[in-house]
């Protein structure tokens, strides 16, 4: 497993009915500023909490949230899957559209607006990626990369409860993020819950292959997640529109199948 793939599953991941949470925010920051350790790796000075953190998020991923994505992907054909991941990336891509604009990236600006417009009335409101099957190609971006596009550094490695591996200027981009999430508009507050809690187990479900890899080949898996997510996340914020243009290679294909 390559680390682009595995730094897209840990995104992808993040829930994102909870990306605009204040308190888990707040909480998780006033909490890792209490872990730090003097033999702290420079990259992760707060790695007691984090692993801490981990292992919480672990046990409601065990518990909750894999054997409904498990259920999810039994009674739901994987048409319809790639259906419902198309619409939610669709979304993404009107707010990649805006952060690629803040990053002064024309041709990538182009590409997320254009993506938008297409899929949205030739796709069904994005059910189908249409625009991939033209060679538009997807230009993901997020607040927290708008930011280390103008200079703002990672900062420490730090995990958030439910939402996962992220780092200091991400979470700070959090609420930001959020509000560029579409779905936040929408009422009543019911549907907006049932298509929070949609995305969610099916991105889950998309993940299930990837998840099973990571428990049985990394020998500390903590130790992968946190490199590998660092890494990719580094990369993203300093390369150039080209390469980002490439970087949601998955975007259209079917999920893959859960390990049974």
């Amino acid at each position: 497993m390559t680390t682009t793939t595995m730094t897209k599953m840990l995104q992808d991941f993040r829930a994102p009915s909870l990306r605009g949470s204040a308190c888990a925010v707040v909480a998780a920051l006033v909490l890792a500023g209490c872990a730090s350790g003097p033999n702290a790796n420079p990259r992760d000075p707060l790695e007691p909490y984090n692993r801490g953190m981990t292992r919480f998020n672990d046990t409601v991923d065990e518990i909750i949230l894999r054997p409904v994505a498990i259920a999810y992907t039994e009674v739901t054909p994987p048409l319809v899957r790639t259906g419902v991941s198309n619409f939610f990336a669709n979304l993404g891509d009107l707010w990649s559209f805006v952060n690629n604009v803040l990053q002064l990236r024309g041709e990538s600006a182009l590409n997320s607006i254009a993506r938008f417009n297409v899929n949205t009335v030739f796709g069904m409101g994005g059910v189908f990626d249409v625009a991939s099957e033209m060679g538009i190609d997807r230009a993901k971006q997020d607040f927290g990369l708008t930011l280390g596009r103008w200079g703002v550094p990672t900062g420490p490695y730090l995990v958030l409860p439910l939402l996962g591996p992220s780092t200091v200027r991400d979470t700070i981009a959090l609420p930001v993020d959020s509000k560029g999430n579409l779905v936040t508009y929408v009422d009543p507050v019911s549907d907006r819950n049932a298509l929070y809690a949609l995305n969610i187990v099916n991105t889950r479900a998309n993940l299930l292959r990837a998840s099973s890899v990571l428990d049985t080949a990394a020998l500390d898996k903590y130790s992968f997640t946190r490199d590998a997510y660092l890494q990719v996340r580094n990369q993203a914020a300093q390369t150039d529109a080209r390469s980002e243009e490439r970087y949601d290679q998955d975007a259209g294909k079917l999920p893959e199948e859960p390990v049974r």
